[in-house]
């Protein structure tokens, strides 16, 4: 029997200029993704793609145009988004964080002027908690009242170790108060420089005008790419495997450690895909990361997350990568290092 040839068309690449808003299939990918995953139910063209969580955090300063006024960030909190701010010329305030996340009251407290908040709600950044409901809607009821906004981090997804990922905090904003933020640098790979932008109805317009002025969004092959890997539903699945593999081996971090710590050092897990180690306070966790560089350890301080002091020492291990068969080695070197 003769073989049978299957020809494939392949279509020609666009002409025109691509959507400075983002690839309109990745973006239809992303709504539907939210949709379902995070509890945020939104259009496609409340969807911008950005290059990463730093390029859709410039995009919301610009455009939400606040010009000078106050900033709530967290304490401790992510050091690019305090520099970001300040390089805005707002006046950033350092707002505490407990077991509930952001301290609502603190903020209004120190800063009752503020028109922005800064929030990591589903894993807070480093520590890991999750924003609880009571404080969720009471910071959505101080952005109504003060007429603020909330910039949502949600840098880890579904990255959730542990249970199930609590709902977006945009997904209860009745008021259109809150610019969801989110990025594939965790869930796929930081290299792709991908990440996307929801932003209120009534602010798309103004938002896409923003982007067509400001730089141009990630190479349209790399935003097409991963919108099929959305839509075969790879996505999802390979965050299953990645939640399986990375709690595996973050308890393996966690039995090797509590094997080697002393008491004057504790060890702790986060909601997140870190471990973290506390310090002594006349440790100096910037300096134990620099030596612990020429063993080819990169663990990362925690002391230049805080605004304010004191400022807990001590060191973020990623479990992303672990080498497993040099692992209680390393730990012993780590710790040796951190004493």
């Amino acid at each position: 029997m003769a073989a049978v040839t299957k020809t494939v068309t392949k279509l020609p690449a666009p002409v025109t200029y691509p959507d400075p808003r983002g690839d309109p299939e990745l973006r239809k990918e992303v709504a539907a993704y939210l949709g379902l995953a995070r509890g945020l139910r939104c259009n496609p063209s409340q969807v911008l793609v950005t290059g990463g969580f730093s390029g859709a955090l410039g995009l919301a300063i610009r455009g939400l145009q606040l010009g000078r006024m106050g900033a709530w960030i967290e304490d401790p909190g992510f050091p690019l988004t305090r520099t970001a701010l300040g390089l805005a010329g707002m006046a950033v305030t350092a707002v505490p964080v407990d077991a509930e996340g952001l301290d609502v009251a603190a903020g209004v407290r120190s800063a009752p002027g503020a028109k922005l908040a800064v929030v990591t709600p589903g894993q807070q950044a480093p520590l890991g908690m999750t924003m609880s409901l009571p404080r969720r809607l009471a910071l959505l009821a101080w952005a109504r009242r003060s007429d603020a906004w909330i910039i949502e981090d949600d840098y880890l997804s579904e990255l959730q170790l542990k249970g199930r990922a609590a709902p977006a905090l945009a997904s209860l904003d009745d008021e259109g108060r809150v610019l969801h933020i989110g990025s594939f640098s965790k869930t796929i790979s930081p290299a792709l420089r991908l990440g996307f932008m929801v932003v209120p109805p009534e602010l798309s317009r103004r938002f896409g005008e923003l982007a067509a002025c400001m730089a141009p969004a990630p190479a349209a092959a790399v935003q097409r790419a991963v919108a099929e890997f959305l839509r075969e539903g790879h996505y999802i699945r390979h965050l299953r495997r990645m939640k399986r593999l990375y709690a595996a081996r973050r308890a393996t971090l966690l039995r090797c450690l509590g094997e080697v710590a002393s008491d004057s050092i504790k060890v702790q897990a986060t909601a997140g895909l870190a471990v973290m180690i506390l310090l002594p306070e006349f440790a100096s966790d910037v300096d134990v990361a620099l030596r612990a560089l020429q063993f080819c350890l990169a663990p990362a301080p925690l002391s230049p997350w805080y605004m304010q002091p004191p400022r807990q020492q001590g060191l973020l291990l990623g479990v992303t990568n672990l080498n497993e068969r040099r692992l209680p080695a390393d730990c012993r070197r780590l710790l040796e290092l951190a004493r």
